[in-house]
C-alpha cells in the first residue's frame, strides 16, 4: 500500500505535484502545490477542468500513459506533465508536475 502522508521528499521540490486516484479524488499535494492550487486534497480535481481536459484524464487513467504539454498562466510558463502512477501492478491515479519555465531556455541535442 502506497502512503501519501507528509513530509515528503516531493514537498523539497521546486515545483508543484500533486496525486489523485482513479476517481479523480486529490489524495496527495506537495508544498508548492498547495500554495499554487490551494488545499484540494479529498475533493475531486475533474470539476477543475474543462471537457476536453476531463476526457483526457478519463483516458490516462483507463488506459495509461502521459500527456505533456505548455502552458502560460498569469504570465508565467509552465511545463504540465501528468502520467499515471501504479499500485503495484495496477494503475493507482495520476500524478501532475507542474514546473515553471523560464522566458529564454537552452536546448541540447546530445548524442
Amino acid at each position: 500500500m502506497i502512503s501519501f502522508d507528509s513530509p515528503s521528499w516531493a514537498d523539497a521540490l521546486d515545483c508543484a505535484v500533486t496525486l489523485c486516484d482513479t476517481q479523480g479524488m486529490v489524495c496527495y499535494q506537495n508544498r508548492r502545490s498547495v500554495e499554487v492550487n490551494g488545499d484540494v486534497r479529498g475533493r475531486s480535481l475533474l470539476p477543475c477542468h474543462n471537457d476536453r481536459s476531463r476526457e483526457i484524464i478519463r483516458r490516462l487513467l483507463d488506459d495509461g500513459g502521459r500527456n505533456v504539454y505548455t502552458i502560460q498562466k498569469k504570465g508565467i510558463r509552465k511545463l504540465i506533465y501528468q502520467t499515471v502512477w501504479y499500485d503495484e501492478e495496477r494503475i493507482g491515479g495520476l500524478v501532475e508536475f507542474s514546473m515553471e519555465l523560464p522566458d529564454e531556455m537552452p536546448h541540447y541535442v546530445r548524442s
